[in-house]
């Protein structure tokens, strides 16, 4: 079948006209996120990884199990960013609809895969489960996907197009994620500096306006707190240039310093 109408399916090597850094978008999925049972650490886990690898991660989005809900979500974020990492609703439950919903979001049908069923069939071999009717559901791939190597539980992930899908249990997630490192670009890196401004936000807010519009290639930003006696502010400067995170570095410290 062919891609859903406006669906960019990107995949790394070919000519894109990409941007020289890659951006990604992480989408959660799972009513337990929504209604604060189960705490997201999966996309910081993703943020982490990603800025290891110099990929900008620019969007994270979460939302319910509801098959219309993920398929606009993976469509819109497709067509935005160059790689989408989805975590939860993967697994042999009823509410696990993930794989169905990127599957209709792409427009490709979607079954149980005979490489899929062969991993669960080897995992179950020798031991007391059964590989029923509700296990086997999370053998079902869409058509045309790539297998995602899952060392924890055995139970692939997968890629489709520039989606990489991936379980919400975050143990079986970094296994995944461990597993789709080898097949991203490394970029620059990005570089940081943080600095202890000593004083309140709104004491700083003209400096680092007028910082900002001196180095547009360092992404100046400003974070609140109180420190025991009273609000300060921390500036983290960050930038893929070193020369130019440097050069900003030292006007903030000027700054600072005459202000």
């Amino acid at each position: 079948m062919a891609a859903a109408s406006g669906m960019v399916m990107k995949e790394r090597g070919q000519e894109m006209n990409q941007p020289e850094t890659p951006s990604a978008a992480v989408l959660v999925i799972g009513d337990e996120i929504l209604s604060g049972r189960t705490k997201d650490s999966n996309s910081g886990f993703i943020a982490d990884t990603l800025t290891d690898l110099g990929i900008d991660l620019e969007e994270v989005r979460v939302v319910a199990d509801r098959k219309q809900a993920i398929i606009e979500a993976v469509r819109a974020l497709s067509e935005k960013y160059d790689y989408v990492f989805t975590t939860g609703g993967i697994g042999p439950t009823h509410d696990d609809i993930t794989a169905d919903a990127v599957a209709e979001a792409f427009d490709v049908s979607i079954d149980v895969d005979p490489r899929a069923r062969a991993i669960l069939e080897a995992r179950y071999k020798n031991t007391d489960m059964e590989l029923n009717a509700a296990r086997l559901r999370m053998a079902r791939i869409p058509d045309g996907a790539e297998l995602i190597e899952n060392r924890i539980s055995g139970a692939p992930g997968f890629k489709l197009g520039n989606v990489h899908v991936m379980a919400g249990v975050p143990a079986v997630m970094q296994a995944m994620m461990d597993a789709i490192i080898e097949t991203l670009p490394a970029s620059a890196a990005m570089l940081s500096e943080t600095v202890e401004a000593g004083r309140g936000e709104g004491d700083v807010a003209a400096l680092l306006e007028t910082l900002q519009a001196d180095f547009r290639s360092v992404r100046i930003g400003s974070y609140p707190y109180h420190d025991g006696t009273r609000f300060t502010t921390r500036i983290v400067l960050r930038s893929r240039d070193a020369s130019a995170l440097k050069a900003a570095r030292a006007a903030l410290d000027a700054a600072l310093e005459t202000g």
